[in-house]
């Protein structure tokens, strides 16, 4: 994809717009990081939480934002862009820490387009490329599927066999944190790696783009129409938005601070709920009985998962703060007043 163009700023130098927002606490070490991914829904909020803090955000994604504007962000595609144009904005703007979130993710398209999967490995080495020459560190978006399909009653992060791959999308974080472990190993590459497990919340409703489960569901049973759940037995951890932002920030801060480096994090709730909790949460919120067809789990498809995110806590002092339960009515109401500003 071709750089879009955009007003070129003095190198080192934030615009107005990239610069610090209103005063907090925060900034009395305000910082420079570079998001990847920027679009997406871990990307936007955890942009909009480090502006509202005070530190300086430049995202980076082959998209537009289609929820805010808000995020100073430079059109930049991983998968075809090369490295230098990745050095030149970190040198430029000063940055000193990246946050590598953009991925192709969802499971089963990666299935049906494997070639997607050697794309996600592709934007991760660049990332750690970029990072490793501009001797700065980086947080790395991984996922739940690199356990693979295991059934364990709770999984921690000690349970990963990377000689299976549950899917092309499991494959390429797998690789992904491979590349990770290996440009720290050989350059001294500090790092801290995030396995991120159903994310839900606010952005997070750009159905046409991506079907995400939740919104979905939110999405048509409020629309009394019928649901399909692919799995019956399914059980999941659902972590909601800000619980996975305040561990990504709680990791950050950490990692800068060099208290906790190349470590390999669970960051979810710690509870598993099936899909069919999930819709009945949300009927339950919308006043709406919902109307289920079941069928098996799809190919490449974690059927059980939930996080042990004990060394979360005892590293980050994460604290997840949202179940479930609590969080699909957040979801709806947040959704509800997005379509009414957009006149949906």
């Amino acid at each position: 994809m071709i750089l879009r163009l955009y007003r070129r700023l003095p190198a080192g130098k934030f615009s107005k717009s990239i610069s610090k927002s209103n005063k907090t606490a925060k900034e009395q070490n305000p910082l420079n990081i570079l998001i990847t991914g920027s679009s997406g829904q871990i990307g936007t909020n955890l942009a909009l939480r480090l502006l509202a803090e005070g530190h300086a955000v430049l995202g980076i994604d082959y998209r537009q934002n289609t929820w805010t504007d808000r995020i100073p962000m430079r059109m930049v595609d991983l998968t075809t862009d090369c490295v230098g144009r990745m050095l030149e904005l970190i040198k430029g703007y000063e940055i000193e820490l990246i946050v590598h979130l953009a991925a192709y993710a969802k499971v089963y398209e990666l299935v049906r387009e494997p070639s997607r999967a050697l794309q996600n490995v592709d934007m991760t080495f660049k990332a750690a490329e970029s990072a490793r020459l501009a001797e700065i560190p980086i947080i790395f978006g991984s996922s739940r599927e690199v356990y693979g399909d295991i059934h364990r009653h709770v999984t921690n992060e000690s349970c990963a066999d990377f000689v299976v791959a549950e899917s092309p999308y499991s494959a390429s974080k797998i690789a992904g944190e491979a590349f990770i472990y290996s440009f720290s190993q050989c350059y001294d590459l500090p790092y801290i790696v995030f396995r991120f497990s159903n994310v839900y919340g606010r952005y997070d409703n750009d159905l046409e783009r991506m079907e995400r489960v939740t919104p979905l569901f939110i999405k048509r049973i409020s629309q009394e129409l019928p649901i399909v759940i692919h799995g019956k037995e399914k059980v999941l951890d659902f972590t909601y938005i800000d619980d996975c932002v305040q561990g990504i920030c709680l990791g950050m801060e950490k990692l800068l601070k060099k208290e906790v480096v190349n470590q390999t994090i669970n960051l979810a709730c710690g509870q598993g709920s099936s899909l069919v909790d999930l819709a009945h949460y949300i009927g339950k919120a919308v006043g709406v009985e919902p109307k289920i067809t079941y069928t098996p789990a799809q190919p490449g498809e974690v059927t059980r998962y939930i996080a042990d995110i004990t060394k979360a806590r005892e590293l980050l002092g994460y604290n997840p703060q949202t179940s479930l339960s609590e969080g699909i009515p957040k979801s709806i109401a947040w959704t509800r007043e997005f379509e009414q500003q957009k006149g949906l």
